[in-house]
């Protein structure tokens, strides 16, 4: 009898150092990367439809940005400057120290180096950018603009977004499964066509 009862005593005791074992690797293992590389976003509002609903589930890549800057066409979660406890998702389209000057039917960038772009916005189905703005943005900021353009508030409303603000990138569309994919809505802006009336020259060499 004996035995049986010390027998019944050591497996309650491995159930429970396996059970410790778990929750400490879990701690370890989870909330590391919960709080540094990857966390999940569920999308509110209209301001990115048709790219993004709301109540989609999405997974934010919060590594990336810390060996990498934010480029031009991703789509990123960060905290609204007037109120960093909110999280808003919207799309990259101007980058430091350039001039974003946007118009009801497109958007220039003018670059430091004192060229001109017009961005090819071909991703777009809801269009219409409202009025006229231009915005100079500083060494570490990003100028914004929800995919929804007559029904995002971003910052042609409200400035542009500062480097620290920054939570990710959306990375992996979990739901619904009918749009499972991996860098949701991510658009890739074409090279600036050169101009004809300005050909490129090759240098002649020095006689």
């Amino acid at each position: 009898m004996n035995e049986v009862n010390g027998a019944r005593e050591e497996n309650h005791e491995n159930f429970f150092t396996e059970l410790l074992k778990f929750i400490f690797l879990a701690v370890v293992i989870v909330i590391p990367v919960r709080m540094w590389v990857a966390q999940p976003f569920i999308v509110s509002g209209a301001s990115m439809e048709p790219t993004f609903d709301t109540r989609q589930y999405l997974i934010i890549d919060e590594l990336s940005y810390r060996f990498a800057s934010p480029q031009r066409g991703d789509v990123i979660i960060f905290r609204y400057p007037k109120n960093p406890s909110e999280f808003f998702i919207k799309r990259v389209i101007g980058l430091p120290g350039e001039t974003v000057k946007v118009t009801p039917d497109s958007v220039t960038i003018a670059k430091p180096d004192g060229t001109e772009e017009v961005l090819d916005e071909s991703y777009l189905v809801n269009r219409g950018n409202g009025g006229f703005l231009t915005m100079k943005l500083d060494a570490n900021e990003y100028f914004v603009m929800g995919d929804n353009r007559p029904n995002s508030s971003d910052s042609r409303s409200w400035g542009a977004v500062p480097r620290q603000n920054f939570v990710g990138r959306a990375f992996v569309r979990l739901l619904p499964f009918s749009k499972i994919g991996i860098l949701p809505g991510t658009f890739s802006f074409p090279p600036p066509a050169i101009s004809a009336s300005s050909p490129s020259t090759i240098p002649t060499p020095a006689s």
